[in-house]
């Protein structure tokens, strides 16, 4: 690079704006920008290192570079020379990444992600489709959010958050890492966007789930999240305790509904969260009550289809056994449209964000997120 030369600032500030599509950051950024020559006539040439020679995107990088360096004043041409990292710097590329030894980038005092598990005693409540509206809710908001479906047995998120069969994650060509696929703004990982058909059994054994999971955390270039969410599944099972273990600061929101029958197993979930120490920041009561039109009055009422009090019952419960305040979060009244939209794989905060369900989760999020 011929550094001295007065042009190679404004050069290396345009370079700023050509952004690598798969990792979405500027190449600049990357490492991804080799030797910069101007000539005598100051036509410049510039090498961009790929991070593997057959790299499929050669002629976007020539396009863009190109384009950005050509407005400049005194620039009489421009050649785009492709190259190749080589060991050291691609291995300087998966470290900017992704932590260096497969650490777990979520937990540690560097950490700036906020790690929320969604946890439930029994399957049933909503836990899944709560996961995916305060996700969409929480990106709506402006923040960067992950979501990671630990339900490798009963994945559901791929078909709440609208994925198409066939989408996902790409492999970082030369890096062993993989992208997350993105859907309402959200960065997505679920095994069930890994199997060959949604159909598929998944048959493993407690220390490959373990495993797989472990990889969601390790093998995946989430970026600078905000918010990373977990739908675990539900009850008190291996998942629960490995990512208990693998994410010791992390924070958790236990799903109930409101009859009593559910609370104790919901009081469970909670329980075992905090002797994992983990932080159980609240209660969320999915299916509250019902709205309804009286025929007769022409007034809305509330009808309690499942009962009432559970989830207060559940956070003064929890609140008692880990000796800190365990508040309500939330009531998330039930509501047909609710479904629907998760069966659309449109999150009802997106599709509909004045009805009484998303109201609530957008309210949730804001409660969180203050």
């Amino acid at each position: 690079m011929t550094e001295t030369h007065p042009l190679i600032p404004q050069i290396l500030t345009a370079l700023d704006s050509v952004m690598d599509p798969e990792l979405g950051r500027p190449i600049t950024e990357l490492g991804m920008v080799g030797p910069i020559e101007v000539d005598a006539d100051s036509a410049v040439s510039v090498t961009i290192l790929l991070t593997t020679p057959a790299c499929p995107l050669k002629a976007r990088f020539t396009r863009e570079v190109t384009a950005a360096l050509t407005p400049i004043d005194g620039i009489t041409g421009v050649n785009v020379i492709m190259g190749a990292m080589d060991d050291e710097q691609r291995q300087a590329l998966r470290d900017k990444l992704h932590p260096p030894q497969r650490e777990i980038p979520f937990v540690g005092p560097e950490n700036t992600t906020r790690v929320i598990s969604i946890a439930s005693g029994k399957g049933g409540v909503g836990k899944s489709s709560l996961s995916v509206n305060l996700a969409c809710a929480l990106a709506k908001q402006g923040y960067a959010v992950g979501l990671i479906d630990a339900d490798i047995y009963g994945h559901s998120i791929p078909d709440l958050m609208g994925i198409p069969e066939g989408d996902g994650p790409t492999v970082i060509a030369g890096l062993d890492l993989l992208l997350p696929v993105e859907a309402h703004q959200v960065k997505v990982m679920s095994i069930g966007m890994m199997k060959p058909s949604r159909g598929q059994v998944v048959a493993w054994r407690g220390p490959v789930v373990d495993r797989a999971i472990g990889q969601f955390l390790t093998e995946v270039a989430w970026g600078d999240l905000d918010f990373l969410l977990i739908d675990l599944p539900p009850g008190t099972g291996d998942t629960a305790i490995g990512l208990g273990q693998k994410l010791p600061d992390s924070e958790v929101i236990v799903v109930t509904t409101p009859q009593l029958a559910a609370t104790e197993v919901a009081e469970r979930a909670g329980t075992m969260a905090a002797m994992l120490a983990q932080q159980v920041i609240g209660v969320v009561e999915n299916m509250s009550y019902l709205e309804t039109s009286c025929p007769h009055c022409d007034q809305t009422h509330r009808v309690d289809v499942f009962g009432q009090g559970g989830g207060n019952l559940v956070a003064a419960s929890l609140g008692e056994r880990v000796d800190y305040e365990v508040p309500l979060l939330a009531e998330i009244p039930l509501e047909p449209g609710f479904r629907e939209a998760g069966d659309q794989g449109q999150p009802i905060v997106l599709s509909n964000p004045t009805s009484p369900a998303a109201a609530a989760i957008i309210g949730l999020a804001e409660r969180i997120a203050g």
